[in-house]
């Protein structure tokens, strides 16, 4: 099989160490490459001299390394995220995806690829047919590589979840993506989070709510700070009640309030795929919470028999008060397919202690799938914060204990898209 050709693209010289300030730079890169699991090290051997900075704050393979360097051995996946890998590492990471046929994951999260970088690695893609799953999290591609992703997803058919938040893309980007989802059928798993957007008339939103009326293969989206307001929600709302694939919808952080929560409530009462809703860090309040509350009670008494219904849900930091805990906490006792809820970050009273202590004593609510703990103090109920979540290790992962258990990523678990989620 021929091997696709990459633009003509000579990577600068890369310069070698420069007395201590260098050698030491070349050093923890290495480190970091190790404790990011560079599953190719046995490649690149074990002495840190193999790896120099490169010049201006790029640190990349030297130039005698070819992208066998990179490559994993033995493996499917290869993570190495959060090191120093700029344009030039891209290119090399473009070579792989030519050369290496069984590569299905790679994470190149928050390295300092910028939009060439991108460009190189989206041309790359378009004749790559063993990728599965993308993450290029935190590298600044900007509009100009976003639009070749956009782009690559016209003709790749074999990639099935990309990771393009915090990405600064741009109004033209995102709504280039939204068009080209109406009719790609492979991309199962979309992020979109923080692009730069300019205006007040959310016509991000209403592309994208345009795609999920005609796209029936999405599975996960996230568009995490996309300035959404209630006009954007009733946008993306009217799109659930046609779409029957989305399972997982992340709107946190961005400037929903309660008056958002009536079209939501709205449509989950006739949506009956939608399973993971995450609403953290808007602005529901009180009576967000309650419509929220007599649809989650009353959908389970109208769809007792549809199986494949579920709501998993996030509404931490919201400013909800006890008043509207406590009506999600009751949703629980008769919604049985209501299983998880993250809270933390609300305002608890000594009612909403109360209600979701008896939740978990009477096995409503299972402890892996809350973020509170309940505890007494003098004989006084007290909720204490728990390291789970729908996608805690999203960022990082810690030192010690699992780093992909569910508890702490259950978004993910609950709704998985590919093997490497």
């Amino acid at each position: 099989m021929a091997q696709p050709q990459l633009p003509a693209f000579a990577p600068p010289p890369l310069a070698p160490p420069r007395g201590p300030r260098g050698a030491g730079r070349a050093r923890s890169s290495w480190q970091r490459r190790r404790r990011g699991g560079w599953q190719g090290e046995s490649s690149m051997g074990s002495n840190p001299e193999d790896v120099a900075p490169g010049p201006a704050g790029s640190a990349n393979v030297t130039p005698t390394a070819d992208s066998s360097a990179l490559a994993p051995s033995g493996e499917e996946g290869l993570d190495v995220r959060y090191n120093l890998l700029s344009d030039v590492g891209a290119y090399y990471a473009a070579k792989l995806l030519q050369k290496q046929l069984y590569l299905i994951y790679l994470n190149l999260m928050f390295n300092d690829i910028g939009p060439d970088g991108g460009e190189l690695i989206a041309k790359a893609l378009r004749k790559n047919t063993t990728l599965k799953y993308l993450r290029m999290t935190g590298n600044k591609i900007e509009n100009k590589g976003g639009m070749f992703f956009a782009t690559m997803l016209q003709i790749n058919s074999s990639l099935e979840k990309l990771d393009l938040g915090d990405c600064d893309l741009g109004m033209q980007s995102v709504i280039a993506f939204a068009t080209v989802l109406t009719q790609n059928q492979a991309i199962k798993g979309m992020n979109l989070n923080r692009p730069i957007l300019y205006g007040e008339q959310e016509e991000s939103t209403i592309h994208l709510s345009h795609m999920l009326k005609e796209n029936h293969f999405l599975v996960e989206l996230h568009l995490c700070k996309h300035d959404i307001k209630n006009s954007g929600l009733q946008q993306l709302c009217d799109a659930l009640y046609l779409n029957s694939s989305l399972r997982y919808l992340d709107v946190s952080c961005n400037k929903i309030t309660h008056d958002g929560m009536v079209y939501l409530a709205d449509v989950l009462k006739c949506n009956t795929t939608l399973e993971v809703i995450d609403l953290s860090f808007n602005r529901i309040e009180n009576a967000g919470a309650n419509y929220l509350s007599e649809t989650l009670t009353s959908h389970n008494r109208s769809l007792k028999a549809v199986i494949l219904f579920s709501y998993r849900l996030s509404v931490v930091s919201n400013n909800i008060e006890g008043e509207g805990l406590v009506a999600l906490s009751k949703s629980m006792k008769t919604n049985p397919t209501f299983s998880n809820i993250y809270i933390w970050g609300n305002k608890f009273d000594e009612a909403t202690c109360v209600a979701y202590s008896d939740l978990i004593k009477m096995s409503y609510l299972k402890p892996d799938n809350t973020d509170v703990e309940p505890f007494v103090v003098d004989g006084r109920v007290y909720l204490a914060e728990l390291s789970n979540g729908l996608k805690k290790h999203y960022y990082w992962t810690p030192t010690y204990g699992e780093a992909y258990g569910h508890s702490s990523n259950a978004g993910f678990a609950l709704v998985p898209v590919g093997q490497h989620l």
